[in-house]
């Protein structure tokens, strides 16, 4: 099946995006990329503002749909170290986004609110994670312990894409997602009881 041209634009700008940074990124790089004429770009797309604003409503369509936590839920740890990978994997998608984020933001005020939106997202489904976790007597830890800790995860999940591409800058691709979500659940397992702590350390180790 043929790809139409529009989704074409927004996957080149992505890869470019992701690789290069978009702040490196023209429109005219973007259509040599595709070989096409930067009308056929224009056709499509009046600005790079537009395409960073689609590839936005892309991504926050995914966190969306992950960060939607039921407040009735029962999870289990296992549930949560994929919970957490998926996300991770969202957001390594459109890394560029993390790579230089108050720069894109700032240039790009109306998609502030909406992320900000989502970090609260974030920050609340964690709350209700770790909140299933201490209802089902498996995590012991205080209201106030709890609010540190989810902001914490929020956090890590938020910045871990940047320390990672600081760490390999000489190869954006290597975003190692499993060492993240590795981090996260060893923030966790202070507050957890004896036998699931031990049971949280082995799957940490499966992440590595």
């Amino acid at each position: 099946m043929k790809v139409k041209t529009r989704d074409r634009i927004l996957d080149t700008s992505l890869t470019l995006f992701n690789v290069v940074g978009e702040p490196n990124v023209t429109t005219l790089l973007i259509s040599d990329e595709m070989e096409i004429s930067p009308g056929n770009l224009y056709y499509h797309f009046k600005s790079k503002g537009d395409i960073v604003g689609e590839l936005f409503g892309r991504y926050e369509a995914e966190l969306l749909d992950l960060l939607e936590v039921p407040s009735d839920v029962d999870i289990s740890l296992e549930q949560l170290g994929i919970f957490l990978h998926l996300t991770f994997e969202a957001i390594a998608r459109y890394r560029f986004l993390y790579q230089d984020l108050v720069n894109v933001l700032s240039r790009y005020d109306t998609l502030q609110k909406r992320f900000r939106a989502i970090l609260k997202l974030k920050r609340r489904a964690f709350l209700t994670l770790c909140g299933s976790l201490r209802q089902q007597d498996v995590m012991a830890i205080d209201d106030h312990e709890l609010d540190a800790l989810c902001e914490q995860l929020t956090l890590t999940l938020s910045y871990w894409v940047s320390f990672e591409l600081l760490s390999h800058l000489n190869n954006k691709d290597n975003v190692d997602l499993g060492r993240g979500v590795f981090q996260m659940i060893n923030l966790i397992t202070p507050y957890l009881t004896e036998d699931t702590a031990e049971q949280a350390r082995l799957m940490a180790e499966d992440y590595l």
